[in-house]
């Protein structure tokens, strides 16, 4: 996913300004099931750490092992690892391990699809077999220009690959500054989610109240500019005033995110829908389509922290196009 590539390339980042050297390792394939599917990544430097994971916790260590012939000759390996002794999970993974060098350019090019919120693509040459050679490896390619992630040895590109299509990380919008706000703003960070917040000028609050948003903005819903809201983004209304968000909802009308979420029982979310369809016959039943209220899976929440994760747990199956089940019903149980 994209936010844990983010946080692999920050990591290296702040690795290499201290001349420590960095190693990727990919999960290419998989036979059978697994924790986590082929395409998830960690880091690991060669002072010990890692950052990120591409199990549940039992497969880093031996990675952390075969990463180390690759630090010490900069040749690119395949390790297998057998999770049906091990895991439970009855799979064997693939993973290429490899060095991590980012030139500047990769960097700066990354830094600006990432805030201009563009896809990017990810390639991962490899074998399907316990391999130490040049030429496997993994590429990034951005809207007009690809890098690898090591200049070290050239790509082999008549090998086996993953390809993995990047979506821009995806976004939670915020309106409202109460304090269950505050939580769903804490909750949705630890996803990797990036949470901006949405504050009327007469709120007294700052950036600073949210702790793990990464945008904070004071403004009237007449002033508010929702053009810019994607297919990545989910919206929650939390003013807990109805004037506002019938105004906010107004402001949205013509944007186009994947969802949006109205606190309060359901007679409110219907006088809502009533009063923006009075006031513009014309909206699209696309985005009456997106709004849920009230917001959240039915789960028996009652504090905010629970009603918290409802939320983000339906805004997940929306996104994901899933239909919230237990999970010991499904027949295929790992490839949720």
């Amino acid at each position: 996913m994209t936010h844990e590539f983010k946080k692999i390339v920050a990591a290296h980042v702040a690795a290499k300004a201290k001349d420590i050297k960095s190693v990727l390792a990919t999960v290419v394939a998989l036979e059978g099931s697994s924790y986590r599917k082929p395409g998830v990544r960690m880091l690991l430097l060669a002072n010990g750490e890692m950052v990120g994971a591409v199990s549940g916790g039992c497969v880093e260590k031996e990675i952390q092992l075969q990463a180390q012939s690759v630090f010490e000759t900069t040749i690119p390996k395949i390790m297998t690892y057998d999770g049906r002794y091990r895991l439970g999970c009855e799979g064997v993974l693939y993973i290429l391990i490899e060095p991590f060098n980012l030139s500047n350019l990769f960097i700066e090019t990354f830094h600006n699809a990432l805030k201009d919120r563009l896809s990017f693509k990810i390639t991962s040459y490899y074998k399907k077999e316990v391999i130490q050679e040049i030429g496997l490896g993994t590429k990034v390619q951005f809207q007009s220009s690809t890098y690898p992630v090591s200049l070290k040895h050239p790509l082999n590109t008549d090998c086996k690959s993953l390809e993995e299509r990047m979506s821009p990380c995806f976004k939670l919008l915020i309106i409202g500054t109460e304090h269950d706000a505050v939580v769903l703003s804490s909750m949705a960070h630890l996803m990797g989610w990036e949470v901006h917040i949405v504050a009327h000028p007469l709120e007294a609050k700052t950036m600073s109240d949210f702790p793990g948003s990464s945008a904070f903005e004071q403004i009237t819903p007449e002033n508010y500019d929702a053009s810019e809201l994607d297919a990545q983004t989910a919206v929650v209304l939390m003013n807990h005033s109805y004037a506002k968000d019938l105004l906010f909802l107004q402001a949205l009308q013509y944007s186009t995110p994947a969802y949006v979420g109205i606190l309060g029982p359901m007679h409110r979310r219907e006088k809502l829908l009533d009063e923006i369809i009075d006031k513009n016959p014309e909206v699209s039943e696309d985005f009456i389509g997106i709004i849920y209220g009230p917001a959240g899976l039915n789960i028996g929440s009652v504090t905010p922290e629970e009603i918290a994760l409802s939320i983000l747990a339906e805004i997940m199956s929306v996104v994901r196009k899933e239909n919230p089940m237990f999970l010991k019903d499904k027949l295929n149980q790992y490839s949720n």
